[in-house]
């Protein structure tokens, strides 16, 4: 089996990811990551990342976000990374219309960003498991999206909240899965370090390691009641013990 390696999700740091990159980074590597998820291009991250010896997982922005994709493009190919997620589908005021539109927006895209040899990819929440007369947001939108063009993202702790299995979730869309976001939950549903909550990470990594071409997995947690290194810190070094990566 493959070991993927690890990078940290910028969005527990907060507003310092804006205000204080250098010190975000300098903590990161200092936790033992190898690598961050970001929001795109900056002044002087790629010297600041290389310096501390990081790389780019990729690249994650919401949806609307399109207009500087050209630019976003040309940032994920520079620091030597092929990855660029997107959340969100638009105004979901409209049902299954919402997702519908999405998907088209979402197929073009992704052939744009496979021309430059960058995975597109979608990831999910919870609410995308809402079922519209009997099938589920997230599966309609699978089933509208090119497989060749369309990745998987796929957020562990958003598909338990949403009622479903990790494990299970993952074993089924595994083909277009292009990476994994560990994020775990306490029983109050609160978001949690990794590992300290209820998530079956053993089985999660089975499944993920499985698969050769996932080159990163990204431990995000939202927020935390500790600083922000300390549970940075906590859930790298639960993966890198009781997981071995």
């Amino acid at each position: 089996m493959s070991k993927p390696k690890v990078a940290c999700q910028l969005i527990i740091f907060g507003p310092r990811g804006g205000n204080d990159l250098p010190g975000v980074l300098k903590e990161v590597a200092e936790a033992g990551y190898q690598g961050i998820e970001g929001t795109g291009p900056g002044t002087d991250v790629k010297k600041m990342m290389g310096d501390l010896g990081l790389g780019l997982a990729g690249v994650h922005t919401g949806y609307g976000s399109f207009d500087n994709l050209t630019e976003t493009m040309a940032y994920i190919k520079d620091m030597k990374s092929n990855m660029y997620m997107i959340s969100g589908v638009g105004d979901t005021s409209k049902g299954i219309v919402a997702y519908e539109e999405a998907a088209k927006v979402f197929n073009e895209v992704g052939r744009k960003c496979h021309e430059e040899g960058i995975k597109f990819c979608y990831h999910n929440h919870s609410w995308e498991f809402q079922k519209y007369d009997g099938v589920t947001a997230l599966d309609r939108l699978y089933e509208l999206t090119d497989p060749k063009y369309v990745h998987l993202c796929v957020d562990v702790y958003w598909v338990q909240h949403g009622g479903e299995s990790p494990v299970e979730f993952l074993k089924k869309h595994l083909d277009r899965v292009a990476t994994v976001h560990l994020k775990d939950m306490f029983p109050d549903k609160g978001f949690a370090e990794v590992g300290s909550g209820i998530l079956d990470f053993p089985g999660i990594m089975k499944v993920v390691e499985g698969k050769k071409e996932i080159e990163w997995v990204v431990v995000e947690q939202d927020n935390t009641k500790r600083t922000p290194k300390e549970s940075a810190t906590m859930s790298r070094q639960y993966l890198k013990e009781k997981i071995g990566i």
